[in-house]
């Protein structure tokens, strides 16, 4: 497991969901990926309970999975062009969204230790995509999967998008240790080859798409760190658009006009305030670096925090 230390903030003064919405925008692209995970899971499990009630829950939510699932057949994907994406923020059971959360945790925030926030994102999304392609050519190249397999197998799940970043990690630092209960030292490799190997060997006993997402997963993740070796960011096209988006749905700040009293027309009580108002905000801003990195921070932020070093 890994672990960060850092004073945080507590989000929830204003409530629940406030502190919600503040932490989803304030937070790191990893705490997005896992929130928006979450909330989906909540949503699907929200309507299916309402369906239930009225006696149709069993026939609808299948159905309702069907829409957000990438579908095995190429035609149906044709119809239904944004399971690309929605597929890979859906997940069957809670036990499913619970490891694929703690994979995405643990790996995610190591995997920042070393790249951007941008990176994590552009680098899940393409393992998902990744996942989705190798899924529906396998379905449609290999005879052990007929006709009548391909029309009704649609898949869901983050699984391919977190491989991705767990082979992207194993791939940057093969040679780093992690500690497992009962077998002790492992390095991130054979982690990696083990994940891989038993996703291969699964394939016919069951889950045969799932495991093949897994795999493609897993090959952008280890695709990304060599584009990166050649300094090529294989992320970047994907993590530009998605940059775009969170813009787009970001509330703006209304504009605010302050006079502001000068340092030497202050007197003693005035200025022992303005000092500890400034300590503050560089206390927060030292807060907000801990916690989501340097990028995370504002110009305004950047330029009180560089002259309140000088």
């Amino acid at each position: 497991m890994f672990y960060r230390t850092y004073r945080g903030h507590n989000h929830y003064t204003g409530g629940v969901g406030k502190g919600i919405r503040t932490s989803f925008m304030q937070g790191s692209s990893l705490t997005r990926l896992i929130y928006i995970n979450c909330g989906v899971f909540l949503a699907l499990k929200i309507i299916y309970s309402l369906f239930s009630l009225t006696g149709t829950g069993k026939n609808f939510y299948p159905l309702l999975l069907e829409w957000i699932g990438v579908p095995a057949d190429p035609e149906y994907l044709l119809y239904r062009p944004w399971t690309l994406f929605t597929y890979m923020f859906t997940q069957f059971e809670f036990l499913h969204l619970l490891f694929n959360m703690l994979w995405l945790y643990w790996f995610g925030s190591f995997f920042l230790n070393y790249f951007s926030q941008r990176q994590l994102t552009g680098v899940y999304l393409w393992g998902g995509l990744c996942g989705a392609f190798l899924y529906i050519a396998a379905y449609n190249i290999f005879p052990y999967f007929d006709q009548i397999t391909r029309l009704s197998s649609w898949a869901i799940g983050s699984s391919a998008s977190v491989m991705a970043i767990v082979f992207a990690v194993c791939t940057y630092l093969p040679r780093h240790k992690v500690y497992i209960f009962l077998i002790g030292p492992v390095k991130l490799i054979y982690l990696a080859l083990f994940t891989a190997l038993i996703d291969i060997l699964s394939i016919p006993y069951g889950n045969a798409g799932g495991h093949i997402a897994h795999l493609g997963g897993a090959l952008f993740g280890w695709l990304f760190v060599a584009g990166i070796r050649k300094n090529k960011d294989l992320s970047s096209s994907i993590a530009y658009l998605t940059d775009k988006l969170t813009k787009l749905f970001t509330p703006r700040k209304k504009m605010r006009v302050k006079y502001k009293k000068k340092v030497s027309d202050m007197n003693d009580q005035e200025y022992n305030m303005y000092k500890k108002r400034q300590e503050n905000k560089i206390n927060n801003i030292l807060d907000k670096i801990s916690k989501s990195g340097y990028e995370s921070l504002t110009r305004e932020e950047k330029e009180i925090l560089f002259k309140g070093k000088n």
